[in-house]
Formats: C-alpha cells, sequence, structure tokens
C-alpha cells in the first residue's frame, strides 16, 4: 500500500465520528481537503500523507511515535511541526507559539501549515456566506482575534521561499478579514 493509501486509512479510523466545528460535516473531509491541495500543488508523497495525518497527534489517541513508526521520520517531523503545543497553554500562547515557529520551519512544514489554514478559511468563508457574523460564535476567539491569527500567518509563512499556496491564503485573508 503506497503511503497516501496509508494515511487516508489511518486518518479515517482515527478522525472516526468527530465533526468539523459546530457542523454536521465529518471531521475527516478537512484533512483529505488538505492532502487534495498539497496534491495540486505538486507536493511530495510524504507532505502529502503528512497533511492527511496532520490533526492525528493534536486530535486523536495517535501519538508521534505511532506515525514515525508507521510512516517514517519525514512524515512525523513534519506532523510535529504542523501540530500545537499542549491545550493547557492559553488559545494566544498557542496561536503566537504557531506564528514564531512558522518563520523557520522547513518548507514541508510551510506548506502543510499552509494547506490546513487554506483549507480552512475557505470553509470559513463558505460558512460566512451562510451565516453572516454568527459564524464567530464557533470560535474559542471571535472575528478579531481569527483576523489577527490568519494575518499573522501569512506574514510568518512569508519569512520562507514564496509557493504558490501561500499567495492563494493571502488572497483568501483578505477576502474574508478585508
Amino acid at each position: 500500500m503506497n503511503i497516501i493509501d496509508k494515511a487516508i486509512q489511518t486518518a479515517t479510523i482515527a478522525h472516526a465520528n468527530q465533526t468539523r466545528k459546530s457542523s454536521d460535516l465529518p471531521y475527516i473531509t478537512h484533512v483529505y481537503g488538505v492532502g487534495i491541495l498539497l496534491a495540486q500543488h505538486g507536493c511530495s508523497p510524504e507532505e502529502i500523507a503528512a497533511g492527511i495525518l496532520h490533526d492525528t497527534v493534536e486530535d486523536t489517541d495517535l501519538t508521534l511515535e505511532d506515525i514515525k513508526k508507521d510512516f517514517g521520520e519525514q512524515v512525523a517531523a513534519i506532523v510535529e511541526g504542523c501540530s500545537e503545543p499542549g491545550k493547557s497553554l492559553s488559545w494566544e500562547k498557542r496561536k503566537e507559539h504557531t506564528l514564531e515557529f512558522l518563520k523557520h520551519a522547513s518548507d514541508e512544514i510551510r506548506h502543510v501549515a499552509c494547506a490546513d489554514k487554506l483549507h480552512n478559511i475557505r470553509s470559513m468563508r463558505e460558512d460566512y456566506s451562510n451565516l453572516g457574523e454568527s459564524l464567530w460564535t464557533r470560535f474559542k476567539r471571535g472575528k478579531e482575534q481569527q483576523a489577527w491569527y490568519y494575518s499573522g500567518l501569512v506574514i510568518s509563512l512569508s519569512v520562507g521561499a514564496p509557493f504558490p499556496m501561500l499567495d492563494e491564503l493571502k488572497v483568501e485573508v483578505e477576502r474574508l478579514f478585508g
């Protein structure tokens, strides 16, 4: 079985019965969407697999050791780089950590993180067109904090070599937050 198919199977089992924030949409649609974005942008099979697995360590019972054992060091390193520090930290501290980390992250981590955020913001923009301002009640922090975070992501991801997916994220941030 190739690494992408294996990642799809692993993520499907790991995220079973999870849904997207405040919706009935199966959570797995998000990680599939991230994988598709990475494939569309010509990323490596390891990046695509990591994109599909990017939330497993944060949101399921899988550990980095499980990922390393089943998918290798490279995929595990990308997943680790896309995972926030422990949930014991405040939302602000976790987001500040992410913004600082991405300034110096490998291209592979930056690609997967960008695909994750691009898929998220496109989903938010679609939901915003249906829900309007009430969308922001779904989040631990409202529209202003989301705008701060997504604008910060664009800045942090822009520190390294440019890549086309980042241009798409910039456009989506501008479209949603102005």
